[in-house]
C-alpha cells in the first residue's frame, strides 16, 4: 500500500504566507520618468489642432457664467466680451499661460520627505475622487462615510505605489454637505503626510482649506510656496461656472495650484471624433488657464483633462475604450507643446465590480497613462462603476498596478550590474542562472514582487483556499488597516486644527443638499 509523502508545514511556510500579503510601505516621493512619451501625432496634426482651438475661442467663445470677475480681467487683457461670451484674439490665452505659468512646481507635504515635483518627466499618481458609494466583498454597495473616508486615506498613506493622499477620496454622506470639506480635509492632514487636494465645492469651502493648511505650515509659507492642489472642472461644453471660478480664484490668490479639467464624454459633451474632443480640450483649458493667470501671474495651473466616451446605445459613459487613450495621447503633447503640466489617465472602468472587465479597462488606462507622460494621474486607485463607487479590493489591486507603473517608467538599467556580463561569462551554455554569482547578488530586488498576485502551483494556490484575486486582495485591505499607524502630528497643531473646525461650524447651520 503505497502513500503519499506528508506535507511538512511550519512557521516558514507561514511567514512566506504572511510576506506575500503584506503591503511594502516605502516609497519614492514621486516617479522620475526614464523612457521615452508615446508620440501618436507629428507636429502638423498639432498644429492643426492648436490652429483649430483658437478657431474655437475666436469665433465661438467661452462663457463664464455669474462671475464679473473673470469677464473684467479678459476684457482688460484684450477679449472681445458678448454678455457672459468671451471671445479671445488668436494667441491671447496661449500668451498669457506661456507669460508666467510654471513648467514644474513643488507641492509640499507637511513631512519633506514626501514633497511632490508635479511636471516635466514626473508622475504622481494620486487615487480616486469623488465616488459617494462605495464597495466591499464584505458589505456590497453602499453610501460611504467619513469613516470610510478616512480608511482610504489611510490606505493611501500606506501604499507605497500612490505618491498623493488625494482630494474626495469617497464622499461622506453622513456628514453635513457643506461641513464635510473641515473633516475631509483634516482626516488628509492627521492621518496621512502626503501631500493632499482642497475642497471646491464653494469658494468659503477652499478659503477654509487654505485656512487649515496655514495652521499646519504657517502664513508665510502657504501664501509663498504650494501646499494644496484642487481640480477646477470646466461645465463643457465651453462653460466655466462660478462654483469652479470661485474656488480657483481663492486658490490662485493664495498661490496655490489648480487643475484646470475639461470633463467630457465624448458624443455627449463633445463632438464623437479624437480630433474634435481634443480641439475642444485644449481651447476650454487654454481659456481657464489663462484666468488664473490673470488672477495671479505665475502660481502654478496644470493642463487636466478627462474624457471618456457615450454609448451610442444607452447614453452610459464607456472607460478603457481606444478613443480616450487616443484623446490623452494628444492631449498630453499639447501639454508639453504649451510648456505646463499635464493632468489625466488613472484606473477608469465601468464595471460594477472588481472582475475581469474592471482589470483590462483599468489596465488600458493605467498602461496609456503611463505612456503618454502624465504628470498627475489622478483616480490611480479604486475606481469602479465610472466614479460612482471607491471599492476596497479595487483600490488594493490598483495600488498594487501603480507600484508596477514606477518600476516600468524607471526604464531599462544599463549600469554594469544591469548589463549582467559577468553573469553571462559565469554560466555559459547549456546551464542556468539560479546560483550565479550576480543571481545570488540581485534575486530580493531583481523583480517586482505583488503582495496580491498568486504565482504559486494550483496545490499550493488550493491548499492557501483557492482564493481569486478579489478575495486576496479583501484581506489585504483589511491587514493594512490593521497594521496603520498614524504619522506623527504636532499636538498644537492638531489642537488648532479641531478648534479652527468647531468655530467654523458653528457659525452656520447644517445642510444636507
Amino acid at each position: 500500500m503505497s502513500s503519499r509523502p506528508r506535507r511538512r508545514h511550519g512557521a516558514g511556510r507561514e511567514a512566506k504566507r504572511a510576506a506575500r500579503r503584506k503591503m511594502p510601505t516605502s516609497t519614492a516621493a514621486y516617479i522620475d520618468r526614464k523612457i521615452p512619451y508615446y508620440e501618436l501625432l507629428g507636429d502638423e496634426a498639432l498644429e492643426l489642432i492648436e490652429h483649430n482651438a483658437e478657431t474655437v475661442l475666436e469665433e465661438i467663445g467661452i462663457e463664464f457664467k455669474d462671475f464679473p470677475r473673470a469677464l473684467k480681467l479678459f476684457h482688460d487683457a484684450g477679449a472681445d466680451i458678448k454678455g457672459e461670451r468671451v471671445r479671445f484674439p488668436r494667441g491671447l490665452c496661449r500668451s498669457i499661460i506661456q507669460a508666467s505659468a510654471p513648467a514644474e512646481f513643488t507641492q509640499h507635504a507637511r513631512n519633506p520627505k514626501c514633497n511632490v515635483v508635479i511636471g516635466g518627466k514626473r508622475t504622481v499618481l494620486v487615487p480616486a475622487y469623488g465616488p459617494p458609494f462605495i464597495r466591499s466583498l464584505d458589505e456590497g454597495r453602499r453610501y460611504a462615510t467619513i469613516e470610510d473616508f478616512r480608511n482610504f486615506v489611510k490606505l493611501t498613506y500606506m501604499s507605497p505605489g500612490l505618491h498623493h493622499s488625494g482630494g474626495t477620496v469617497c464622499e461622506p454622506v453622513d456628514v453635513p454637505v457643506n461641513k464635510r470639506h473641515f473633516d475631509m480635509v483634516y482626516s488628509h492632514i492627521k492621518y496621512s503626510d502626503k501631500p493632499f487636494m482642497g475642497s471646491v465645492t464653494a469658494p468659503e469651502r477652499a478659503q477654509d482649506t487654505v485656512d487649515m493648511a496655514k495652521i499646519v505650515f504657517g502664513d508665510d509659507f502657504v501664501e509663498q510656496n504650494t501646499v494644496i492642489t484642487s481640480l477646477i472642472n470646466a461645465n463643457s461644453p465651453m462653460t466655466f461656472d462660478a462654483t469652479m471660478l470661485g474656488a480657483a480664484t481663492v486658490y490662485a490668490e493664495h498661490n496655490q495650484a489648480t487643475m484646470i479639467s475639461p470633463f467630457l464624454i465624448a458624443g455627449a459633451m463633445s463632438p464623437v471624433t479624437v480630433a474634435g474632443t481634443v480641439t475642444q480640450i485644449l481651447a476650454e483649458a487654454l481659456a481657464g488657464m489663462a484666468y488664473v493667470q490673470l488672477v495671479k501671474p505665475g502660481v502654478p495651473v496644470i493642463f487636466g483633462t478627462f474624457a471618456a466616451a457615450v454609448s451610442m446605445q444607452t447614453g452610459a459613459p464607456t472607460f478603457g475604450t481606444p478613443e480616450p487613450s487616443l484623446v490623452m495621447y494628444a492631449a498630453a503633447a499639447l501639454a508639453r507643446r504649451l510648456g505646463v503640466p499635464f493632468r489625466s489617465g488613472g484606473g477608469l472602468c465601468g464595471s460594477k465590480l472588481p472582475d475581469a472587465q474592471a482589470a483590462y479597462e483599468s489596465a488600458n488606462t493605467l498602461v496609456t497613462s503611463a505612456l503618454a507622460g502624465v504628470n498627475f494621474m489622478l483616480h490611480t486607485a479604486g475606481w469602479l462603476e465610472g466614479g460612482l463607487v471607491m471599492g476596497y479590493e479595487k483600490f488594493i489591486m490598483d495600488a498594487d498596478q501603480a507600484s508596477m507603473l514606477a518600476v516600468f517608467l524607471a526604464g531599462v538599467d544599463l549600469s554594469e550590474n544591469g548589463q549582467a556580463m559577468d553573469a553571462l561569462r559565469e554560466v555559459g551554455p547549456g546551464s542556468h542562472f539560479l546560483g550565479a554569482k550576480h543571481t545570488l547578488a540581485n534575486f530580493e530586488t531583481a523583480f517586482y514582487r505583488s503582495p496580491l498576485a498568486d504565482s504559486n502551483s494550483f496545490e499550493q494556490w488550493q491548499e492557501e483556499g483557492s482564493l481569486d484575486a478579489a478575495q486576496r486582495a479583501n484581506k489585504l485591505w483589511k491587514s493594512t488597516l490593521a497594521a496603520y499607524e498614524a504619522p506623527p502630528l504636532d499636538p498644537a497643531i492638531d489642537e488648532a486644527l479641531l478648534a479652527f473646525m468647531d468655530r467654523r461650524k458653528a457659525e452656520f447651520a447644517d445642510r444636507e443638499y
